[in-house]
C-alpha cells in the first residue's frame, strides 16, 4: 500500500532541466522553499489520459489556483527534459511548469515509483497530486492501487475543492465563429470584457458547417456554448452575461 507522506518534507532531489539549449539544475529547495506549490505526477508524457485530461485541466485552472494563493503548478513525470519540454509545447500548457524526474528520484523518494515493464515503460511514477507549502507536504491525493492507470482523485478539480470547498470553477466556453463575422467579434469582445476565457473554433479551419449542425439547430454565427449549454449568438450571450452579473450581485 502506498504511504501518505502528509506532514513530511519533500524529498531532496536535483532535477536536470533544459532551458534555452542549456542544462539547468534545480534542487527541491529552490523549487519549493517559501512557496505554495501544487504538484501532479503522472506515468508518462504523451500518454492518453495525461494528455487528454490531466494536463489540460490543470493548465486551464492555474489562474484559479493562483487566486487561492498557489505560486506554481508543476507537472512531474519520469521522462527526460527534452521530452518534457516538447510535451509542454505540444500541449500548449504554458501556465504549468513541466519538471523532468528523469531518473525517478523524486518518485522513488515519494514511495511512488512503480514498475510498468508490462507496457515497456520501465519504472514510472504512480499517478498522484500533492500540495506543498514551504517544502512540507500538506495534502496528497494518491490514486487507488488498482490495475491499469486509475484517474479518480489526482485531478485539478479535486485539488481545487480541497483549497476552496465552496468556490466556483471558471466557465467552460466555446465559440463557433467564422472569418469576417462582426457578431463573432462582438461576442468575443463581451467574453473578454467579462474576464471569461474561451476557445474559438473557426469555420473551415477547425470545423465545417456539418459539425455545427451536429451540435446545434442554429446555423448563424457565432454560436456560443457555456458549460455544455447552447447560449446562442451575440444577443443571447449579452442576455446571459447580464443575468450572470445580476446573480453575482445578489
Amino acid at each position: 500500500m502506498f504511504k501518505n507522506l502528509e506532514g513530511k518534507r519533500i524529498p531532496d532531489v536535483t532535477f536536470r532541466t533544459r532551458r534555452d539549449h542549456e542544462w539547468v539544475d534545480l534542487t527541491s529547495e529552490e523549487i519549493f522553499s517559501g512557496k505554495s506549490v501544487v504538484v501532479f505526477s503522472l506515468p508518462g508524457a504523451f500518454t492518453p489520459t495525461c494528455s487528454s485530461s490531466h494536463v489540460p485541466r490543470y493548465n486551464q485552472l492555474v489562474p484559479t489556483f493562483k487566486a487561492q494563493g498557489i505560486d506554481e503548478v508543476i507537472c512531474v513525470s519520469v521522462n527526460d527534459a527534452f521530452v518534457m519540454n516538447e510535451w509542454q509545447r505540444a500541449q500548449k500548457a504554458d501556465r504549468v511548469t513541466f519538471l523532468p524526474d528523469g531518473n525517478g528520484e523524486l518518485s522513488d523518494g515519494m514511495g511512488l515509483l512503480v514498475g510498468k515493464e508490462d507496457l515497456g515503460f520501465g519504472r514510472r511514477s504512480w499517478r498522484y497530486s500533492m500540495l506543498v507549502r514551504d517544502g512540507v507536504i500538506e495534502k496528497m491525493f494518491i490514486e487507488p492501487e488498482e490495475p491499469g492507470d486509475p484517474f479518480q482523485v489526482s485531478d485539478a478539480d479535486t485539488m481545487l475543492r480541497y483549497l476552496d470547498p465552496a468556490g466556483e470553477f471558471p466557465h467552460d466556453v466555446a465559440v463557433f465563429s467564422r472569418e469576417g463575422c462582426p457578431f463573432c467579434v462582438r461576442a468575443k469582445g463581451m467574453l473578454r470584457d467579462a474576464g471569461i476565457e474561451f476557445e474559438e473554433l473557426v469555420l473551415n479551419r477547425d470545423y465545417t458547417d456539418q459539425t455545427l449542425r451536429a451540435v446545434s439547430t442554429h446555423t448563424t454565427y457565432p454560436q456560443v456554448f457555456i458549460d455544455g449549454q447552447l447560449i446562442g449568438g451575440s444577443d443571447e450571450l449579452a442576455d446571459w452575461l447580464a443575468k450572470s452579473e445580476e446573480r453575482n450581485a445578489a
